[in-house]
């Protein structure tokens, strides 16, 4: 039997509100079935001096995909007899379609909506209400990748799985899920509650850090499978707890879930059902984290040491590693790393198979490595390789090898020579997406350049834009409609035989390789409306 270690479990919760400054949080921890720590701090909204309690729901964020898929699983005893339904909310798709357990799995290859409502000209604080999802969802043609080679994190599949769930059954997903998932657990209070601007209990979701302040989040998306519970520290600690009282049933939902699922290849996949699968340092895990704006939150089970934790905050930071600092604390566990000073490490390259740019920044500690819509922290042992979690980067030659352990890909990206400022006269001007039936236009003024996407979500906000090397640019989102932006749009420019730019091709982590042509013919329609107007 595991024991605990509760003198540094009582340590870390009291270190968890100075670790992880903000409004406020909840933080639990169950052993053996029994809630053994339970924490609630600062306020559900300071103004009006609200406290934080372990009953305060909070947007439980995309913790909801693992209630998705087990409801799935619940209603349908084999998820492939709902292949074909697939293709009902995909109806222009070209490649292969992907089947339900790869939505399941983010294995599908689609793009991720929420990414792609940057390109579709999305104000981030608009709103966004149900039936706008499927229309656009409906657009896509062609996916970023095969279904089922690698993993993607992408929303719309779970937005899928909800709506399939609803037709199939002919019931409300809400009741479904009190039904048939929260009232078995214990989940007294949690609920479907997927429209953001009402968030429940009075709760306010905060932006900021304790450097420049923490101001009220503005939120207009309407969730749905995808990320739209909202439950309690109590609630989601009975989860915890029904999950430890089903741990023999093979039948369990949990167990389903958390079961072993591959890739297309028959590879082991760490992703699946909603819930990812992790090894920390010898302690296997199955877990999920989330955020949506001003919200952010954690869970994470050990089934061999029949521990679990929860951490959720109202404000957007770190619930992966504070859950990930109980669990250590409470095995009496102490990280060390045998780390080097890295030396040679600041680089530019790309990744031309998924069409991203790679850079990686050495400081004192390590490397912060720039690639998905968040920057990894890696160390660099003495073996010359930097390792984060899942994720080891090394050089061979010139060459930067990227090994993605928990998506299934190999990155073998060259390297670019990196320039300090190009003129943007020469990229300036509209081009068009079939793809997406949208336009983007880049302008340029007195040295600085900056791009503006406009399509079926409107005309959104001028987004800088900067060269990195000839020929390749980045796109700077730091906002958007989702809570974890797109971060960086790698912008490959494309040339014709006689040398002029002829399109571009646009993607970031969450949604690779758009291709964009050039349009002056469309631009000046395009033109036209918006001064129309105006």
């Amino acid at each position: 039997m595991t024991t605990i270690d509760e003198a540094a479990l009582e340590r870390m919760l009291n270190l968890l509100p100075l670790r992880y400054k903000g409004p406020g949080g909840v933080a639990g921890v169950v052993k053996d079935g029994q809630v053994i720590a339970r924490r609630a701090w600062g306020f559900a909204d300071m103004y009006r001096r609200l406290p934080m309690t372990a009953e305060t729901r909070l947007p439980i964020c995309s913790i909801s995909k693992q209630f998705t898929c087990a409801l799935l699983l619940d209603q349908f005893d084999d998820p492939s007899s709902l292949d074909a339904r697939v293709g009902d909310f995909l109806p222009l798709y070209r490649d292969l379609l992907p089947t339900v357990e790869q939505l399941c799995h983010n294995q599908s290859g689609l793009r991720d909506y929420w990414a792609m409502t940057v390109l579709q000209g999305a104000q981030p604080e608009a709103e966004f209400a149900r039936e706008r999802a499927l229309p656009f969802i409906a657009r896509s043609k062609t996916g970023q990748f095969p279904a089922g080679a690698i993993y993607s994190y992408n929303n719309a599949n779970y937005r899928i799985l909800a709506e399939i769930i609803e037709r199939e059954t002919g019931r409300a997903l809400s009741d479904l899920l009190k039904e048939r998932i929260f009232a078995p657990a214990g989940m007294k209070t949690a609920t479907l509650c997927p429209d953001t601007r009402f968030p429940l209990d009075d709760v306010i979701g905060y932006e900021g850090n304790d450097d420049v302040g923490f101001l009220p989040a503005q939120n207009g998306v309407y969730w749905f499978g995808d990320a739209g519970i909202a439950a309690s520290l109590d609630d989601m600690l009975a989860w915890e707890i029904h999950i430890d009282a089903t741990r023999d049933d093979p039948n369990g939902l949990y167990n389903r879930i958390s079961a072993p699922v591959t890739y297309r290849d028959g590879s082991p996949a760490s992703y699946g059902f909603g819930l990812r699968r992790d090894n920390l340092d010898g302690v296997k895990i199955t877990g999920h984290g989330g955020g949506l704006r001003g919200f952010s939150s954690f869970r994470l089970h050990a089934a061999k040491e029949r521990l679990s934790v929860v951490v959720m905050f109202n404000h957007d930071t770190s619930t992966f590693g504070g859950a990930v600092a109980l669990l250590d604390a409470a095995l009496g566990r102490v990280s060390e790393v045998d780390a080097a000073r890295p030396e040679n490490w600041d680089g530019l390259w790309l990744d031309e198979e998924q069409g991203l740019v790679v850079r990686t920044v050495q400081d004192v500690s390590g490397i912060k490595l720039h690639y998905a819509p968040s920057a990894a922290r890696l160390t660099v042992s003495a073996d010359g390789i930097a390792r984060g979690h899942a994720l080891t980067v090394k050089k061979d030659g010139d060459s930067l090898v990227m090994q993605r352990e928990s998506e299934n890909l190999e990155v073998i990206a060259r390297p670019l020579a990196a320039i300090e400022w190009a003129d943007g006269a020469e990229i300036a001007g509209c081009y068009w997406s079939d793809e997406l039936e949208a336009h983007l236009e880049i302008e340029a003024r007195d040295g600085a350049v900056y791009a503006m996407f406009h399509g079926m979500l409107g005309t959104g906000p001028m987004e800088r834009m900067y060269a990195l090397a000839e020929d390749i640019w980045i796109i700077t989102t730091r906002r958007s409609m989702d809570a974890a932006p797109p971060g960086d749009w790698t912008v490959q420019v494309e040339r014709s035989s006689t040398g002029s730019i002829s399109g571009l091709t646009i993607g970031c982590w969450l949604a690779r390789k758009i291709s964009y042509r050039r349009d002056s013919q469309r631009m000046a329609g395009f033109r036209d409306s918006l001064s129309a107007v105006a």
